[in-house]
């Protein structure tokens, strides 16, 4: 498996401008790339509408046929970059492409404020008494914070509006999986950022809102300053560094909920919730935004996998409007406490969808008897439903539906 190691770099002046200038030639080669695949597309389209093609290039430039023609049409400035990273660049603009295809918008060309990356895919970089030397541009000061884990296949240099960084892709073993002692199902919300099914709950740090009167009297500034003008170039970046900051804040809190959660437990279940469509909704869409439940998932799934635990992900139907005796209970957002008139279960609502996330099957989209609930209930309840006392659940053993129990709750006084 691929782990990545970020580093700070610090270069001097006569590096950075070297530095800046990379930036810009792949930059510029990137827009030529792509330029020359749209006009190619468009000729192909003369070509199917008209019967007319003016030149007899192949129907479709790809990466090998650009990464040739680069070889012998490199300008000067081309030569003073390391030969790979420019043949980096146009894989970027292919896979581009390649994910246009797969679903995602169309490519579009990069101004000087969007392109901050590039990348030495196999060689022409290394470590050296606490230095990083870069082909091309020179030995630059790293802060080494952590031992590097395994074999550097890749580095990536990036620029974050005044700030340099080093990102090296390693290669290392699979961690050997883990007896499964421990197991916990989350709930993801906004009144709690997660509710875990053993009751604990984490509250949201809320980030953008409470740096949001900051935020908008800096973005006003802006909008005060002339266009084209230095001082609002300058404002520019003082609102930039205000949504980096948050943007550190949110990643510094998911990786220690995730480093958390991951050592406490070897089982993880989470809800495979389609973020992207939940935004749309635009009175939520700020807190789900701020939340950063994928960010806080996918940190959790990657220190889990170094681990060697499992995290899962369920189909995320009716955790909210389903008891634990698998009684169809609806509710709206409005209503936090669950009461069951079934078998009269009075707990959040949250908890109790953590629970049933906790048991209910992995696999998203499963069909059949168990696909309304996916709860099995067998024995005593509280050796299935963790957490509670054996006073809370009497049931008489007799399965009514299969894969799910019908049981009487008796509350313990």
């Amino acid at each position: 498996m691929n782990k990545s190691c970020k580093f700070r770099i610090y270069p001097n002046k006569n590096q950075e401008v070297k530095l800046n200038r990379t930036l810009a030639t792949c930059r510029h080669l990137y827009n030529d790339c792509l330029g020359e695949r749209k006009r190619q597309a468009e000729l192909n389209r003369l070509k199917k509408d008209f019967d007319v093609f003016p030149w007899g290039k192949p129907e479709w430039v790809n990466y090998y046929e650009q990464k040739r023609e680069l070889a012998v049409t490199k300008t000067s400035f081309q030569k003073d970059v390391y030969s790979q990273v420019l043949q980096d660049v146009i894989k970027r603009v292919d896979k581009s492409f390649k994910n246009f295809f797969n679903g995602f918008g169309y490519p579009r060309f990069q101004g000087r404020n969007r392109y901050n990356i590039f990348t030495y895919p196999q060689s022409g970089f290394g470590l050296e008494d606490g230095k990083l030397n870069l082909s091309k541009i020179g030995n630059i000061r790293i802060i080494q914070h952590r031992e590097i884990e395994g074999k550097i296949k890749t580095c990536t240099i990036k620029k974050d509006i005044d700030q340099w960084y080093v990102s090296f892709s390693c290669e290392i073993e699979d961690h050997p999986p883990v007896k499964i002692k421990t197991k916990t199902g989350i709930d993801a919300g906004l009144i709690s950022l997660i509710t875990l099914s053993s009751g604990e709950e984490i509250e949201p740090p809320k980030f953008l809102r409470k740096s949001e009167g900051k935020l908008t009297l800096e973005q006003k500034r802006l909008s005060w300053k002339k266009k084209g003008s230095g001082k609002r170039n300058k404002q520019r970046i003082i609102v930039s560094k205000t949504h980096r900051k948050i943007r550190n804040q949110r990643t510094d809190f998911a990786h220690k909920t995730s480093r958390m959660l991951v050592n406490n437990y070897d089982h993880i279940k989470f809800e495979d919730l389609q973020i992207k469509n939940m935004v749309r909704n635009h009175h939520l869409a700020k807190s789900i935004s701020d939340a950063g439940w994928n960010q806080l998932m996918n940190f959790t799934k990657f220190k889990a996998e170094c681990a060697g635990k499992v995290v899962e992900f369920v189909n995320p139907a009716g955790t909210s409007q389903t008891c634990i005796c698998g009684y169809p209970v609806p509710k709206d957002l409005s209503l936090r406490i669950h009461r069951c008139p079934q078998c009269g279960l009075v707990m959040k609502r949250d908890r109790v969808s953590a629970i049933l996330i906790e048991n209910r099957p992995s696999t998203v989209g499963t069909t059949g008897i168990n696909a309304r609930q996916g709860l099995l209930i067998e024995g005593r309840c509280s050796g299935t439903l963790r957490g509670f006392s054996p006073e809370w659940f009497t049931f008489d053993g007799k399965y009514y539906n299969p894969g799910v129990a019908r049981f009487s709750c008796i509350y313990a006084q």
